[in-house]
C-alpha cells in the first residue's frame, strides 16, 4: 500500500489501545535501548509481568544504571543491566557471548530497539556509515546471534517466543536507488558517502528493517519463533535531541500537534511482544502498528519486493 500524509496524521490522533499484559513468570526479556523513551516505557511494561529476567541492554552504564533504579522505584521491579554498543560490532559479540554462556539461559522476548537518526555522513570505528550500522547491521546481527537460542527455548518450554525490530511507518517514504540492488554490495553502496541524501537516511534504516524482519520470518518459519516489525508511530522522543535551529522548531511544532507520549509508544513494541495469545502465529512476519497487522509499503510487495529483499539479504 502506499501511505498519505493524512493517513499518518489520523493514525496520530488515533487512541492507542490499552497496553497488553502477559504473565512472563519464567520468562527472559532483553530490551535494547532501555534506557530512555520507547525501550525504558515497554521495559517497564515487562516489569509488571513478572519476568524472570529483563535485561536492559544500553550502551551507557550510567544512564543503564539510572533506568534500572527508576524501574525499581515505579514497579517494584529490579531488572539486570548489561551494556552494548550497536556502534561496535565487537560489543554487540561480546554481549552475546555474556548471554549464551550460560548454557541454560532462556530467551523469550528479543526487544530490538535502539536507532539513531543521524543527518551528517560520519563512520563507525568499523567503518560503516553510523545509523546504517546501529539501525541495522548490528541490529540484524544481534537477532542473528540470539535467534538460535530463542528456537531453544520455544522447542523446550513448548512456547512462542518473540523477536520484535522496531521500525517506522516513515518506511512508507522511502525507496533504495537501482544502483544498491546491482552493485553485488547493497549495504556498502547505501552507507557510502556518495550515496543519497543523508536526510533521508533514517528513512532508508526503517525500511531496510522491514526487509530484514521479512527474511528473519521466513529463516524462522518452520521454528515457534516469531519474528516482527512494530510501527510505535510518531514519539515524543530522545532519537530528534541534536535537532538544532529551524528544524527543532518545526520538530517543536509537529509533537504539539501530533506525538503521541513515550508511554503510548511503547505499549506499541508491549503489544508486538504479548500480544494476539490466542494467534499468536497470526503476527509472525507482520508489520504491526495501533496493534494491528498493516500492509507495509508496495515497495516492499510483490515478486519485486521479494527480489529487493533477497539481494538485501545476502549482501
Amino acid at each position: 500500500m502506499k501511505r498519505p500524509i493524512y493517513a499518518t496524521i489520523c493514525a496520530q490522533w488515533t487512541k492507542v489501545p490499552p497496553v497488553a499484559t502477559a504473565d512472563l513468570t519464567g520468562q527472559t526479556v532483553i530490551v535494547v535501548g532501555a534506557n530512555i523513551g520507547l525501550g525504558f516505557e515497554s521495559a517497564k511494561h515487562f516489569a509488571k509481568m513478572n519476568p524472570a529476567r529483563l535485561i536492559l541492554a544500553c550502551r551507557s552504564e550510567e544512564k543503564g544504571k539510572a533506568a534500572v533504579e527508576k524501574i525499581r522505584e515505579e514497579t517494584g521491579y529490579t531488572p539486570e543491566l548489561e551494556l552494548l554498543d550497536l556502534s561496535k560490532f565487537s560489543s554487540v559479540i561480546a554481549f552475546v557471548d555474556r548471554f549464551l554462556k550460560n548454557k541454560d539461559a532462556r530467551l523469550d522476548i528479543l526487544m530490538a530497539n535502539a536507532a539513531v537518526a543521524v543527518y551528517e555522513h560520519k563512520e563507525t570505528s568499523d567503518g560503516w556509515e553510523e545509523s546504517i550500522q546501529v539501525n541495522n547491521l548490528s541490529t540484524s546481527l544481534l537477532c542473528l546471534l540470539l535467534a538460535p537460542r530463542m528456537v531453544e527455548t520455544g522447542e523446550k518450554f513448548k512456547t512462542k517466543p518473540r523477536l520484535v525490530v522496531v521500525g517506522s511507518e516513515v518506511h512508507y517514504w522511502s525507496t533504495l536507488k537501482n544502483e544498491v540492488f546491482e552493485s553485488g554490495s547493497a549495504f556498502r553502496t547505501i552507507s557510502s558517502k556518495e550515496y543519497g541524501k543523508m536526510d533521508a537516511r533514517y528513512f532508508d534504516t526503517k525500511l531496510l528493517n522491514l526487509f530484514f524482519t521479512r527474511s528473519l520470518a521466513d529463516l524462522l518459519a518452520d521454528t515457534p519463533v516469531i519474528a516482527n516489525c512494530v510501527n510505535p508511530g510518531y514519539c515524543y522522543s530522545a532519537l530528534r535531541r541534536k535537532f538544532q535551529g529551524f528544524q527543532q522548531a518545526a520538530d517543536w511544532v509537529m509533537e504539539k500537534a501530533l506525538a503521541r507520549t513515550s508511554e503510548e509508544g511503547g505499549r506499541q513494541l508491549t503489544y508486538a511482544a504479548v500480544g494476539s495469545p490466542e494467534d499468536p502465529d497470526r503476527l509472525r512476519g507482520q508489520y504491526i502498528s495501533l496493534h494491528c497487522v498493516e500492509e507495509p509499503s508496495d515497495y516492499i510487495l510483490g515478486s519485486e519486493g521479494k527480489k529487493r529483499q533477497d539481494i538485501l539479504w545476502v549482501s
